[in-house]
């Protein structure tokens, strides 16, 4: 418990340092905890050392983990981070707050869809690929705005904003430039009428450079929860 607590207060600060250092208000970034792999036990004592939203990569682990930690889902914030297809949207649209991976306008119809209607909309990020690497989801820049109007008007969806996993970069200033390419990306669709607040951007090794261009929410795993063992 100590120790994720320590972790967990260590990413805070870097989050404040960096707002700081960006000319931001701290409070104007928010920290999602990256939980894959890692038990439940452990977002149990994370979220009693203050944090509540929790990032999940796969659908069945995510799931039972939900599950597993029902007693605290009032004070939970479930988001799914992970590439979807197209078979798992339901599990996601019944069980998540957020999805931050929507990377192609049949898997935000099949949320829609699928997406209780007593629950609120499910907030929804679109994933864009501002790197232009092969290996990476999400749609491409040029994209972005047609995909992103089209989310915006299904139901039981509310789009709130852009997310990105650029390839890593050595340098600050390398980390910076794919991060303001989504911000500018960003704020054009802003200019253009929808409603966003939300870029969620930055991860462990680059929470730094997005909070400077602008990231309202980073993902931070390793960082909180320690070093990921894939091998189960």
């Amino acid at each position: 418990m100590s120790d994720l607590k320590h972790n967990l207060d260590a990413v805070l600060q870097r989050i404040r340092v960096a707002a700081e250092a960006a000319g931001r208000d701290a409070q104007s970034v928010s920290l999602l905890a990256v939980s894959k792999t890692f038990p439940a036990e452990d977002v149990r004592a994370v979220h009693a050392a203050g944090q509540r939203a929790f990032g999940e990569n796969y659908v069945q682990e995510a799931t039972a983990k939900i599950a597993a930690l029902a007693d605290l889902r009032e004070s939970l914030e479930w988001h799914f981070i992970g590439p979807l297809q197209s078979n798992k949207t339901r599990p996601v649209a019944e069980a998540f707050d957020w999805v931050h991976s929507v990377d192609r306008l049949k898997i935000a119809q099949r949320l829609s869809e699928q997406r209780p209607a007593h629950l609120p909309p499910l907030n929804v990020c679109l994933q864009v690929n501002v790197s232009g690497e092969a290996s990476k989801a999400g749609v491409t820049p040029a994209e972005a705005a047609q995909i992103a109007h089209a989310i915006a008007a299904l139901p039981r969806l509310r789009l709130r904003g852009l997310m990105s996993i650029p390839e890593p970069a050595e340098t600050v200033e390398e980390q910076r430039v794919p991060h303001r390419q989504l911000r500018e990306l960003y704020e054009q669709l802003r200019a253009d009428g929808l409603a966003l607040d939300t870029l969620s951007m930055g991860m462990s090794a680059d929470l730094e450079a997005a909070v400077h261009e602008g990231a309202t929410m980073v993902r931070v795993g390793s960082a909180i929860f320690g070093a990921r063992d894939y091998s189960h």
